[in-house]
C-alpha cells in the first residue's frame, strides 16, 4: 500500500492525481469493471485507453496473484460512447491486504462517478450442471466470512452519511442481470453459454476438501471464489448498480462418497485386488488457462452490456 497517510478525506489526494492523468472526458467513468483472473484483456474493448498504475495512488495495494495486473484503465467503450474505468489485477484478503484495501478502489470508483459496476471472477463449479466454459449470472451469494467475522463493513461508518446496515437483499441489479441475457442473445450465443446461480465466497488461498464442496453444495452454492462479495458489499454501501459474471474454469472435486481405506486394506491382506482411484486436483494454471481461452467471449459479452447502459 502507499505509504502517503490519507487524511480526512480519503480520496482527495487520487481524484487530484487523476485529475493530471486523465482527458476531463475519463475523469467521470459511468461503468466500473473488475477484471478477474486471467480476464484483463477485458481492456482490449476499450478506446482511448489511458493506464494508471496502482503505485501512484494512495490506498491502493499491489496484486500478488498470477493473471492479476496492477493497472487501472481508463477509456471509452461501446464505439467510444462510454466512458469506462477498469481494475486489471484486484486484491484479495488472503494475501494480506485488510478488507478496507480490498474495498478502497471500489469506493473510489464511485466516488468518480460510476453508477454501475460490473466484476468479473474465476470460479469453480459445485453444480455438475454449470461445465467448465460457462459464465454464470450471479443472482445471489453466500459469503461465510461475512457471517463469521470478516465483514468489509465491520467498524466504524465509512463517512457519516453511511447507513449501519446495509441490506443485501437486492446486492445484484435485476436489470443489469436482464441485460447481460439480452447481450448473450443479440451475440447468438448458445443458451447453454450462460447460465444464473449463487456465488459462495470462502477466504481462500486454498481449494476446497471434498466435504467443504459438498456443504457449499447443500447450502445452495452453485460457483464458488475467493473474491468478489468484499467488492459487491462495497459497492452497495456506496449505492452503486451491480452485476457479477463469473466464469467457470474448474469443477470443484466433490465425490458422491469416500472409498474405505480400511476396506483396501483388508482386500489386500485377503490377497484381491481393489482399484485405487486417483483424487482430481485443481489448479492455478487451470484457472488462467480456461480464461484466456474464454476472455474474447466475456469481452465481447461486457462490451455489448455496456452499451445497453
Amino acid at each position: 500500500m502507499a505509504e502517503h497517510q490519507l487524511h480526512d478525506d480519503p480520496f482527495a489526494s487520487n481524484i487530484s492525481i487523476l485529475s493530471r492523468l486523465l482527458p476531463p472526458a475519463l475523469l467521470t467513468p459511468r461503468v466500473g469493471i473488475v477484471c478477474g483472473s486471467g480476464l484483463s484483456t477485458l481492456a482490449a474493448g476499450l478506446h482511448g485507453i489511458v493506464e494508471v498504475p496502482y503505485s501512484v495512488l494512495d490506498g491502493f495495494g499491489y496484486s500478488t496473484v498470477p493473471g492479476h495486473k496492477s493497472i487501472l484503465a481508463f477509456g471509452f467503450m461501446s464505439e467510444g460512447r462510454v466512458p469506462v474505468v477498469a481494475m486489471l489485477g484486484r486484491f484479495h484478503p488472503y494475501e494480506g491486504h485488510p478488507l478496507t484495501t480490498v474495498t478502497y478502489p471500489i469506493r473510489l470508483m464511485a466516488r468518480l462517478g460510476v453508477k454501475s459496476l460490473l466484476i468479473t471472477n474465476a470460479a469453480g463449479s459445485l453444480n455438475p450442471s454449470i461445465p467448465v466454459g460457462t459464465i454464470v449470472v450471479i443472482q445471489d451469494h453466500i459469503a461465510l466470512p461475512n457471517l463469521t467475522g470478516m465483514n468489509p463493513l465491520l467498524g466504524p461508518l465509512f463517512t457519516p452519511n453511511h447507513t449501519r446496515f446495509v441490506p443485501l437483499s437486492g446486492a445484484y441489479s435485476r436489470r443489469l442481470r436482464r441485460e447481460a441475457f439480452r447481450a448473450a442473445h443479440t451475440l447468438k450465443l448458445p443458451r447453454e453459454a450462460l447460465a444464473e446461480g449463487t456465488y459462495a465466497w470462502v477466504s481462500g488461498p486454498t481449494y476446497e476438501t471434498p466435504a467443504e464442496g459438498r456443504f457449499l453444495r447443500a447450502a445452495g452454492g452453485d460457483v464458488v471464489g475467493m473474491s468478489t462479495v468484499p467488492e459487491v458489499v462495497a459497492a452497495c454501501d456506496e449505492g452503486l448498480e451491480v452485476a457479477v459474471l463469473s466464469l467457470v474454469t474448474n469443477m470443484v472435486v466433490v465425490p458422491d462418497g469416500y472409498q474405505s481405506v480400511r476396506d483396501e486394506v483388508e482386500a489386500e491382506i485377503s490377497g484381491q485386488t481393489i482399484e485405487r482411484p486417483s483424487t482430481p486436483k485443481v489448479s492455478h494454471e487451470e484457472v488462467l488457462e480456461t480464461g484466456k481461452k474464454r476472455g474474447e467471449l466475456m469481452k465481447n459479452l461486457i462490451e455489448k452490456l455496456v452499451s445497453s447502459l
